[in-house]
């Protein structure tokens, strides 16, 4: 993994590309249609919204700063992809809790490789987060590509054949009423298995 992070993104430097391709009529990917501009463009947007607004609980406050080892936070995602732009601010602020998390991101089209050894039921879902150990470079478990109540909203409605402009309207209500709680729960606990000692860690 040592050598996916040390190519990786700062999350500045994420945002700079997303916006520096946005002033170009651009987004990140392989996809330049018209659409996907205006997924991008919307979703930064939304990302900006959620930085500016969410509040973090005093459960992951806590939990980010008891975590006892160092690790980096490797993210893949997208500039167009709107659950990249709900959850993403929010991780940013959990790992400020703590002087024990980096984060870094790389593009998922450019790192399919990667992308399919943590795809999500065999999908290149994202946003993936793979959390590391920062020393040994083992992995010490994954998050995404969205909290839970969220996956099985987006499962059920991709079964019953639901239009992509109705998921998504329907994912963006979601978000909307849940306010980050879902994925700040969900955080806590992974930081305590992330934890020395706590988590299985497996070697990659």
């Amino acid at each position: 993994m040592k050598e996916f992070i040390e190519r990786a993104m700062t999350f500045g430097k994420y945002v700079g590309l997303i916006e520096g391709l946005l002033s170009e009529g651009k987004t990140t990917g392989m996809n330049q249609s018209e659409a996907m501009f205006g997924y991008a463009k919307i979703n930064r947007q939304r990302m900006n919204r959620v930085e500016k607004t969410v509040e973090l609980g005093e459960g992951i406050r806590a939990a980010a700063r008891l975590l006892d080892r160092k690790v980096v936070w490797l993210i893949l995602t997208e500039g167009w992809c709107g659950d990249a732009a709900q959850n993403l601010p929010v991780i940013e602020k959990i790992a400020a809790e703590s002087v024990n998390i980096e984060t870094r991101y790389l593009l998922r089209d450019e790192n399919p490789q990667l992308m399919d050894r943590f795809s999500t039921d065999g999908a290149r879902s994202i946003p993936k987060l793979i959390a590391i150990d920062a020393e040994a470079y083992e992995v010490l478990g994954t998050w995404g590509a969205r909290p839970r109540p969220a996956q099985a909203l987006f499962l059920d409605m991709k079964g019953q054949g639901m239009e992509k402009p109705i998921i998504l309207e329907n994912m963006q209500r979601w978000y909307n009423a849940d306010k980050t709680l879902s994925l700040q729960v969900e955080f806590e606990v992974l930081l305590k298995e992330w934890r020395c000692g706590d988590a299985l860690a497996a070697k990659v």
